[in-house]
């Protein structure tokens, strides 16, 4: 691997590496070995929990917290479809929640990019305007995708937060045009709804709430 990328590493590097080729050294410890006499691995923090973080300040404040789990996958733009679909029932019929409540999930979804595209943005702000075109400015609706590592896809944001006047805020961005070149850091950007944390030094997942009020 290393000559295949042309990689020099420290000399020290490379004999501990011929050594483990000739099997003169395991290539990982084994268990039992005394290596971990000394080691304790602890769990701090998950996917799962940090949505059941989220539930309980929501519980906090008055309002019913539904979690939708910690593994959603998919392209961005096509699961915020259904999450649309699921708010326009809540709003229309109070079923299968009556409002005020927020729909939690976690998970990565995906953006496939087509060759030559330009636009700017990761799979969260992608998710966050496909929902936004579903909605079209539906009232009463608040959402927000961040990355909990703080960087969605190749810019210096989080995520965004969406409300029903963004589209408007955004001036002359047309939401589905900017959508369909996955622009969609350009169209937050526009909207002054861009959240930048900087890099968390943690990552659990995405982080997804839909507030319906």
């Amino acid at each position: 691997m290393l000559s295949r990328w042309n990689v020099a590493p420290p000399r020290a590097v490379a004999v501990w590496l011929q050594r483990g080729a000739h099997g003169d050294v395991a290539e990982t410890p084994k268990r039992g070995d005394p290596l971990f006499a000394s080691v304790q691995n602890r769990v701090i923090a998950t996917a799962h929990r940090s949505l059941e973080a989220a539930a309980e300040v929501l519980h906090s404040a008055g309002i019913n917290a539904v979690l939708l789990g910690d593994t959603v996958t998919g392209e961005a733009r096509e699961v915020a479809k259904v999450y649309a679909a699921l708010v326009r029932e809540i709003r229309t019929y109070n079923k299968p929640f009556a409002p005020p409540v927020a729909l939690i999930s976690g998970g990565e979804c995906t953006v496939t990019l087509p060759p030559g595209t330009k636009g700017r943005g990761g799979r969260c702000t992608e998710f966050l305007l496909s929902l936004a075109v579903e909605l079209n400015g539906m009232a009463g609706v608040h959402a927000l995708a961040c990355d909990t590592d703080g960087i969605d896809g190749s810019e210096g944001n989080a995520g965004a937060w969406l409300a029903p006047e963004s589209i408007n805020r955004a001036g002359g961005v047309r939401a589905l045009a900017v959508l369909d070149i996955h622009d969609a850091h350009g169209f937050f950007d526009a909207a002054d709804s861009l959240i930048v944390t900087g890099p968390t030094r943690t990552n659990v997942n995405d982080f997804r709430v839909i507030l319906i009020q």
